[in-house]
C-alpha cells in the first residue's frame, strides 16, 4: 500500500515540476519565473524527502536540508540582484 502511494507521489512531482517548467519558459515577468525556480526548489525537495522515505535512510532528509537552504539563499540574492542590481553592498 505505501509503495503504491510513494509512486503516485512521484508521479504527482513530477508533474508539478512539468508545469514548473513551463510557468519558467512562458512567465510574462521576471518574477513568475523567480517564482518557478523557486517553486522547482520546493518540488526538488519534496522529491529528495520521498526518495529518502523510499530507500529508508535518513541521508537524503540532510541533503535535502541542505538544498533548502542554497535555495533559499539563492532565492533572496537573486531577487536582490533584480531589485538592486547588485548582492553585496
Amino acid at each position: 500500500m505505501i509503495a503504491t502511494a510513494i509512486h503516485y507521489a512521484y508521479g504527482a512531482l513530477c508533474l508539478a515540476l512539468l508545469f514548473n517548467l513551463w510557468r519558467l519558459f512562458a512567465g510574462p515577468t521576471i518574477i513568475d519565473r523567480i517564482l518557478a525556480v523557486d517553486a522547482m526548489v520546493l518540488n526538488i525537495i519534496a522529491l529528495i524527502i520521498l526518495y529518502g522515505i523510499d530507500q529508508a535512510t535518513p541521508l537524503y532528509f540532510e541533503a535535502a536540508l541542505i538544498f533548502a537552504m542554497f535555495g533559499f539563499v539563492s532565492t533572496v540574492a537573486y531577487c536582490k540582484f533584480i531589485r538592486r542590481g547588485d548582492v553585496i553592498e
